[in-house]
């Protein structure tokens, strides 16, 4: 799974890396955690040029009375979103990118205890996970728009970790991945994959992580 990651490239990096045109600055984010807000990049409304726009971390499916069931649909497995009912209609027309420069997993020690890790490209650059959308409207009040990550199996980086990773796009992968379409299962099977473990690096840290309250550099501080 993905429960934890970080952004922290400065505003102009982004915007050449996701092809956006000019952005505000942003806040470093050491430690973005579920429910909160995550900078996604979709293709306008009409199938227009690619927007940049905050959307609430945990899937609220159109369908849901209750948007407290975003809290359980945070990652969704790339095998099996486009048929499950939470995620197949977004899957279908409502795909977008998270941007990214890092993530945390966990990995099972001895005793029980869990030693996270800090993952990233190994030149440090900023990417996207592929992410799925939804606009949830309730009864009374502003519609919600809401994303969930895909997660794939792990590569051989991080596998002694965790078995699962989230699905990291290439940038040749953005059009193909933002179309408002479906995509053939040719197409899905080459996108939503591992990403190479030989562009990767990943390294043990801190427990500061541990408390999503806790959003500072010395998260991603290499341990000792």
């Amino acid at each position: 799974m993905c429960g934890r990651f970080t952004l922290h490239t400065p505003a102009h990096r982004l915007a050449e890396a996701f092809g956006v045109g000019e952005l505000p600055n942003l806040p470093p984010r050491y430690n973005i955690a579920p429910s909160q807000d995550v900078v996604a990049i979709r293709r306008a409304a009409g199938g227009g040029p690619r927007e940049l726009v905050p959307l609430r971390w945990g899937l609220i499916p159109f369908w849901a009375k209750d948007p407290a069931i975003g809290n359980r649909m945070i990652n969704a497995r790339a095998e099996t979103a486009a048929e499950k009912p939470a995620f197949r209609a977004a899957f279908r027309a409502r795909r977008c990118l998270v941007a990214a420069d890092g993530f945390y997993e966990w990995q099972k020690a001895a005793g029980g205890a869990k030693q996270p890790y800090y993952i990233r490209l190994k030149d440090d650059a900023p990417f996207a996970i592929a992410g799925l959308w939804e606009r949830w409207s309730p009864p009374e009040g502003e519609a919600v728009e809401s994303c969930t990550l895909l997660t794939t199996a792990a590569n051989d980086l991080l596998r002694p970790i965790h078995d699962r990773m989230p699905v990291i796009l290439a940038p040749a992968a953005y059009d193909a991945w933002l179309e408002p379409a479906p995509l053939s299962t040719a197409v899905r099977e080459a996108l939503l994959r591992p990403y190479p473990a030989d562009e990767m690096t990943a390294y043990a840290i801190g427990r500061l992580v541990n408390d999503p309250r806790t959003d500072e550099a010395a998260c991603i501080a290499p341990l000792g």
